[in-house]
């Protein structure tokens, strides 16, 4: 009979995983951010895409996962709820690509929502400190650099 691994090595795990603890603080500031943008019925990750698409960085679905680190699927599913709340439209690319657009609805919940966003970013900074969050955004910058390298 096999025993259970030793509760201390548990806890060392649980403590020092990078996996686990990214995924907690992730899932706790999207739960902060979205209560903030809720009265506007947007969530944190759609007002990501609505950014991208108004710094018009992206031309077609590929980019525009890529460059928000979100797969395929998960961002045709948030297309197609922005795409059926008015705010996002989707055309053909060149090729197969398909372009998402933001629409006038879209452009103008976005100038909407991004007050709203500053203020809980301000109040998150502030809570954590405008220099720890700098090491923390570079901390989590050089891992995400090391893995996409690992990737290669």
């Amino acid at each position: 009979m096999k025993t259970a691994p030793d509760p201390a090595t548990l806890t060392r795990i649980a403590r020092s995983c990078i996996c686990f603890q990214t995924r907690m603080t992730a899932h706790a500031v999207t739960r902060a951010y979205n209560r903030v943008l809720a009265p506007l019925g947007l969530e944190v990750t759609q007002f990501n895409i609505l950014a991208a698409l108004a710094a018009g960085q992206t031309a077609s679905v590929t980019q525009l996962s890529d460059a928000l680190a979100l797969d395929r699927t998960t961002m045709t599913r948030n297309l197609k709820r922005l795409e059926s709340s008015g705010l996002v439209c989707v055309s053909n690319g060149p090729g197969r690509a398909v372009k998402p657009e933001l629409t006038e609805t879209g452009i103008g919940l976005l100038s909407t929502a991004i007050p709203l966003w500053e203020a809980e970013h301000a109040r998150m900074e502030g809570a954590v400190g405008a220099a720890l969050w700098h090491d923390t955004r570079e901390g989590l910058r050089a891992i995400r650099k090391t893995l996409k390298a690992r990737e290669a």
